[in-house]
């Protein structure tokens, strides 16, 4: 897949281009039905698979405050869309100038002139530009003037007995709750945070005797505190281990921390970035009496993590 962060080095457009247009927040199956859709028709037409998204989220340039948390940070957004297979990903810039393009605009100047779109996928709800006045019935009167199709596609239900449909807001609903085990049927894949190692508070090892990979967040979703079996993907290869996610509440320190305790590891991973898939909760995170309890308590997570990640 070829990746294009400046619009301005398509010198010319591709062949018979069929385009979807999204944020694409998470990459979850409703985004790879989309793909699929797109990749189809341009294997029909002999033309070119294109995906447009766009960096920061749109939201995070027009809202001061309440963003939502991003289920895939844009490195983690790029690697998933290469997996299927689409032939251009189109990274634009998003930023308030930008943001002032209207419809026609992005249409005419951006879609057709630019990319030579020929087909465009799109949901039934999806809308763009300036005031986001560019919607279905927008692109259908521009179709016909500017020769290109315009192709809906259905939502995809969370299961054949709900009306509820895959969705990024539904995602980040699902792993706040802290319930992972659920999001692997929406995302078609676990839940993931990745993020640099960096010092923390020296206890894990120290006083507990498990040592933990103090993991920096940036700025994504991260699941509900407690304590889980994940898996690990680092620079040695992919572990089992335990991750706990909270404030510590027997330190009484108040601090916020994301923490994962290695099954069979021995080595050191300071600032080195990891990869936490989250597989399923084990418990609440709660206050014990002494550090003997609390590591009695570990010992025993590390055991039920085992048993959960035996699968695995």
């Amino acid at each position: 897949m070829k990746v294009i962060t400046d619009i301005n080095t398509i010198k010319t457009p591709f062949h018979n281009a069929v385009v979807t247009i999204g944020n694409f927040d998470g990459v979850h199956k409703g985004h790879q039905a989309i793909f699929h859709q797109v990749m189809e028709k341009a294997e029909s037409i002999g033309g070119t698979s294109v995906a447009v998204t766009f960096d920061p989220h749109p939201v995070r340039v027009l809202k001061k405050n309440n963003w939502p948390p991003l289920i895939t940070l844009h490195e983690q957004k790029i690697e998933l869309i290469s997996k299927t297979c689409l032939d251009v990903l189109v990274c634009i810039p998003f930023t308030k100038q930008f943001a002032a393009i209207t419809a026609d605009q992005f249409v005419t100047d951006l879609l057709v002139n630019r990319l030579g779109m020929k087909a465009i996928v799109i949901g039934k709800d999806y809308s763009f530009g300036k005031g986001r006045k560019g919607n279905v019935e927008f692109l259908k009167k521009r179709a016909d003037e500017l020769d290109f199709e315009v192709i809906l596609t259905d939502w995809i239900s969370i299961s054949h007995n709900q009306t509820d449909r895959i969705s990024s807001t539904r995602i980040r609903e699902i792993v706040m709750a802290g319930n992972v085990d659920q999001a692997v049927n929406l995302l078609g894949r676990h839940y993931q945070i990745r993020g640099l190692v960096v010092s923390g508070r020296n206890r894990g090892g120290r006083l507990l005797g498990f040592p933990t990979a103090n993991i920096n967040l940036v700025d994504e979703l991260c699941p509900k505190t407690g304590v889980y079996a994940v898996t690990v993907e680092c620079k040695e290869g992919k572990y089992k281990g335990v991750a706990n996610i909270g404030y510590s509440p027997t330190f009484e320190d108040h601090i916020f921390t994301v923490e994962a305790h290695l099954l069979n590891f021995d080595g050191d991973l300071y600032d080195h970035k990891i990869r936490v898939n989250f597989i399923k909760r084990i418990r609440d995170e709660q206050k014990f009496s002494n550090i003997d309890e609390l590591s009695k308590q570990i010992t025993k997570d590390i055991e039920t993590g085992r048993e959960i990640l035996s699968q695995y």
